[in-house]
Parts: C-alpha cells; sequence; structure tokens
C-alpha cells in the first residue's frame, strides 16, 4: 500500500513540473495535481491497456511512439474531469505526456518492487560491475 501512494505523489509532482515547463497546461493548485494524478492512475490502469492493444499495429509501425499520443489523449480526459486541470491543445497535452513519461521514469527507478525508496549500489568486481 505504501508503494501505491510513493508512486501517486511522484505522478502528482510530475504532473506539477509539467504545468511549470508546458504553456498550454495550468494545474491550479496542489490539490487539483492531487485528483488529476489520480484520475490519470485510474485511467493508466483501466484504459491504456485497452487502447494499446487496439493500436498495436501503428504502435508497431511507429515503434512504439505512438504510446505518447495514447497517454496525451488519457491527459486530455483527465482534464475534462478535473476542473483545476486545464489543457489547451492537444500538442500541449503530447509535451505534457512526454514531460510527464520521463519524469515519472526518473523518479520510478528509486521505487524499489516492494513500495520503498531506495538505490542499488553497483560494485565493481574485475572488469565488471555487479
Amino acid at each position: 500500500m505504501q508503494g501505491l501512494f510513493i508512486r501517486w505523489l511522484i505522478l502528482t509532482v510530475a504532473v506539477v513540473i509539467c504545468a511549470y515547463l508546458i504553456e498550454g497546461i495550468h494545474v491550479s493548485g496542489f490539490f487539483s495535481a492531487l485528483v488529476a494524478a489520480a484520475f490519470l492512475g485510474i485511467l493508466n490502469a483501466l484504459l491504456r491497456p485497452l487502447l494499446l492493444i487496439v493500436t498495436l499495429p501503428i504502435n508497431i509501425l511507429t515503434l512504439g511512439l505512438f504510446t505518447f499520443v495514447i497517454n496525451a489523449i488519457l491527459l486530455l480526459m483527465v482534464s475534462g474531469v478535473v476542473t483545476g486541470l486545464e489543457i489547451r491543445s492537444f500538442w500541449s497535452a503530447l509535451g505534457g505526456a512526454l514531460i510527464i513519461a520521463i519524469i515519472s521514469w526518473v523518479l520510478m527507478s528509486f521505487v524499489s518492487d516492494r513500495g520503498r525508496v531506495e538505490y542499488i549500489e553497483l560494485k565493481k568486481r574485475g572488469a565488471r560491475w555487479e
């Protein structure tokens, strides 16, 4: 359960940072970002796998880049539900989806499978890292 809250907070931080970096995205406050991250997490868990299966041929042809379009559509759907999140155009949503994906990927790399925040220390043994 702790991992769920950590992932939710990471997604919230990603939404807030995205609002600061992209001009067409506006979040009215931290609570709005928290609610938007909750809705985005629910849509990612329920609707995103179905959309990925339906768009699999396009995704294969674009070498997976169409996934960002799916993420942008989900972000636009969330902005339609959450009143504190405003996205002005599809291109803003696409840039926001890219930034949210990068920030989430970087921050999630510090969260273990058990939901704990930790880092992996690499040790060099001979000519290889372990």
